[in-house]
């Protein structure tokens, strides 16, 4: 999550950086902010491999090497912890895709880096992914809302790039469209990423790595080629 959030990146690790990376003392405490990090990365692990209602807060302390009161510390509850989760990754999506198309020449090419932008972020992020799109969704109004604003977020980026003279509802429900497209695309390359983890096709690590993102660009062509051939069709109806 720290990758994905920017909140927890040290000085160090910032891109254009000319520092160079030293390697951390494995005996040294935690920062505040570090901790945080850690308990981030291992709640979003133990929620996206075993659902909301599974994960434990003593799951997550044992994970990550605490006590259960240290995690109370920075984290009020589960629920909180699952809110801000939520709430980190859809601002931090959106802003990667609003990055992306911010330089693009033309409606064509908003779509395809906007595209390329949201897929490349699902194999940088692949738990997090995997718990918005997971099957086991929270029984629970407040949770099952929270995932509800990603996909708002996500058309709310999406709606401006429709550039096609059509009035603000309209435009609004074509871009909810194209979530519920890329919604079902991004289920289908992570459940190929669960089935060939089991036969272990991909040997795991680097290979593995190279493999996804190479998908993932692929994934992003053919899905913004179908968004695009769709939207230029669109009429004022």
């Amino acid at each position: 999550m720290a990758a994905m959030t920017g909140a927890t990146t040290t000085d160090r690790d910032k891109p254009g950086s000319d520092e160079p990376d030293r390697p951390v003392p494995t005996n040294r405490r935690l920062t505040a902010e570090e901790r945080r990090s850690q308990l981030f990365d291992v709640a979003l692990s133990l929620f996206a491999e075993r659902g909301y209602a599974a994960a434990t807060m003593d799951d997550i302390a044992e994970a990550a090497g605490v006590t259960k009161p240290l995690v109370y510390q920075h984290f009020n509850s589960k629920r909180a912890l699952y809110l801000e989760l939520m709430d980190v990754f859809s601002h931090a999506l959106a802003n990667r895709i609003g990055a992306a198309t911010a330089g693009a020449e033309g409606p064509r090419q908003q779509v395809e880096v906007g595209m390329a932008a949201y897929f490349e972020m699902m194999v940088d992020n692949e738990q997090a992914f995997r718990l918005i799109y997971g099957r086991d969704a929270p029984d629970d109004p407040e949770l099952g809302e929270s995932l509800r604003r990603v996909e708002d977020t996500i058309a709310q980026v999406i709606d401006p790039l429709i550039d096609a003279g059509l009035d603000p509802e309209h435009r609004l429900l074509l871009a909810y469209s194209v979530v519920g497209m890329v919604e079902g695309a991004s289920r289908r390359w992570l459940d190929g990423q669960t089935d060939r983890a089991a036969a272990s096709e991909d040997g795991g690590g680097a290979g593995r790595r190279a493999r996804s993102t190479e998908e993932a660009s692929l994934l992003a062509t053919r899905v913004a080629d179908l968004a695009w051939a769709g939207l230029r069709q669109v009429h004022r109806v």
